[in-house]
Parts: C-alpha cells; sequence; structure tokens
C-alpha cells in the first residue's frame, strides 16, 4: 500500500520525542523548498530524479520532499533502497549497482561473467518490486576500437538478454560524453549505442538516453530522439554547459525537447540529473521538473 506523507506528517513522525527534534528540525529545513502541496502537473510525463545529485540529504527526507514536488521515482539506487522507496510510494526507474561501473563494462569479456551474475541476482528482485530498468555500461577503451568493443558487448548482452526476457525488466546502457565528463567511454554517440541495440535483438535491451551528455557529443536532440526512438527507454536531463539547472541559463530549450519525448509515444519516465549550483537544491529540482512537465 502507498504511502501518502504531507510535510506535516512527515515532521509529525520524526518528532516523537526529544531525541527526535533535531532530525525534525534537519527535515523541515530541506523541505522548504517543497513546502506547499504537490503541484498539480500535467500527466504526461513520469518524473523520476538520479539521487546522485542530492548526496547530501538523507534518502528518507529526500523522499518525503520528492513526493512533495510531484515524483514518481528515485533513481540510480539499488536493491537494498526498496524498502525505504515503497515506505513513501515510489519507485525506482533505473536501479544501479552492476559491477565495474562506467568504466569497467561489457566491451571486455573478462567482466562478463560478474556482470551476468549481478543481472542474475538483481533482476528478480527488480521485477517483484515493479522497477523497468536496470542499467549496465559499455566501459572505457582503454586502447579497444569500437568494433571490437561492440562485438564484446553484444556477447555479454546476448547473456543477459534471455534474463531480463523472463522478468520483464528491461537493461539500459547509459549514452555518455567522452569529451568533458568521462574521457575514453565507449558508449559515447547514439550511432553506436543503436547499432548496439540492434546487434543484440532483444527488447529487453535498449539504451538511456541522457540528453546532457548527448548535446555534447551528438548535438541535434530532437531529431535524433524521433529517428531512434525504438532504441531508448529511458531520458536523463542536465543543462549544457556545466550540467546546471535546466533553465534559461544554459542552451537547450527543455520543452521542446520534453515535447520531442512525447511525439513519439513514449510512456516512461524522465529524470532529473543536473548537478544544483543554487544553494536552495530543492527548489532547483522543482523547477527541473516544471519546466519538463509539457
Amino acid at each position: 500500500m502507498k504511502t501518502q506523507l504531507s510535510r506535516r506528517s512527515a515532521l509529525r513522525k520524526v518528532t516523537g520525542g526529544a531525541a527526535a527534534l533535531a532530525v525534525a528540525s534537519s527535515l523541515s529545513h530541506r523541505l522548504g523548498a517543497a513546502d506547499q502541496a504537490a503541484p498539480k502537473l500535467k500527466g504526461h510525463i513520469n518524473h523520476s530524479v538520479c539521487k546522485w545529485c542530492y548526496g547530501k540529504i538523507p534518502l528518507e527526507e529526500f523522499c518525503i520532499a520528492g513526493k512533495e514536488i510531484g515524483l514518481q521515482s528515485v533513481e540510480l539506487l539499488e536493491v537494498k533502497d526498496f524498502p525505504t522507496l515503497k515506505k513513501h510510494g515510489l519507485t525506482c526507474a533505473v536501479v544501479s549497482g552492476v559491477p565495474g561501473g562506467i568504466t569497467s563494462g561489457l566491451n571486455r569479456v573478462e567482466n562478463h561473467d560478474k556482470i551476468v551474475e549481478f543481472m542474475a541476482q538483481t533482476l528478480p528482485a527488480v521485477a517483484e518490486f515493479g522497477s523497468p530498468n536496470v542499467i549496465c555500461f559499455s566501459g572505457n577503451r582503454a586502447g579497444m576500437d569500437d568494433e571490437k568493443g561492440l562485438a564484446n558487448c553484444t556477447i555479454g548482452l546476448k547473456r543477459i538478454a534471455p534474463l531480463a526476457e523472463k522478468h520483464k525488466v528491461t537493461v539500459i546502457m547509459e549514452l555518455l560524453n567522452s569529451k568533458v565528463n568521462h574521457p575514453d567511454y565507449m558508449c559515447d554517440h547514439t550511432r553506436w549505442g543503436v547499432e548496439l541495440v540492434k546487434q543484440v535483438g532483444s527488447e529487453r535491451f535498449k539504451l538511456l538516453y541522457d540528453i546532457y551528455h548527448m548535446q555534447i557529443m551528438d548535438g541535434d536532440v530532437c531529431d535524433t530522439i524521433k529517428q531512434n526512438h525504438q532504441s531508448i527507454a529511458h531520458y536523463h536531463t542536465g543543462g549544457v554547459p556545466g550540467r546546471g539547472e535546466s533553465d534559461d541559463t544554459q542552451e537547450l530549450h527543455y520543452p521542446r525537447v520534453m515535447q520531442a519525448i512525447l511525439d513519439t509515444g513514449y510512456k516512461g519516465f524522465v529524470a532529473q540529473e543536473f548537478v544544483p549550483k543554487r544553494p536552495d537544491v530543492l527548489a532547483s529540482l522543482k523547477q527541473g521538473v516544471q519546466i519538463c512537465d509539457v
């Protein structure tokens, strides 16, 4: 059963005794940006957020604030975090924790066994909780050419795909920029990722299209989404340049990008993944959600 917590009820729950007063004070301060009732969002976009961008806020507090803002998901968390999310009526649109992380991924055959083992252990729990996606990465080139990396990733993902199909969870590889944030990362262009999706040939393997990263690497975001949406299962936002707030301080017009996503018939989640530059980080998050709510 989903738990609906208002700011007042959240505070009542944490102020049951004198020992909790410090926690309550902190929570009250954290919820400053979400002090009003949840905004009336249009309902066309399923809103999510990447927790790592708000690392200083404890997950419990962040879930309460997120519900007030109108979020349906907090993502890039692990299976161990599911009970907290469930308590607050939230899902996890993208589950993380794959061995090797970003730099040591599926483009090397020697990594396959541990990644396949992780998926075999994780996918059943993800399916039971109802999360739609689990993230994976190509890994860095480290001297490997892109064709070899493509072939190796295909081998590994063809081992994972039957598990994903069985549990009806989609494994997604994130497109990241290698120009600014992730030097040498292999899955750094949409065309490479789309070719990988074609070679794997499973509806349960697709791409995480990070708009921030692909604006840096490819540009032409709206047309790229239109032309390749069949290969994309999830989207992340972020301001360019600098990965700050998704507002008029940066070069992308996010309402237009969101409309391009909706025009493809997309029904999944869009996650805010900018790093707030302003002191009131929850106000920035609320603004990002409202900008993307087309």
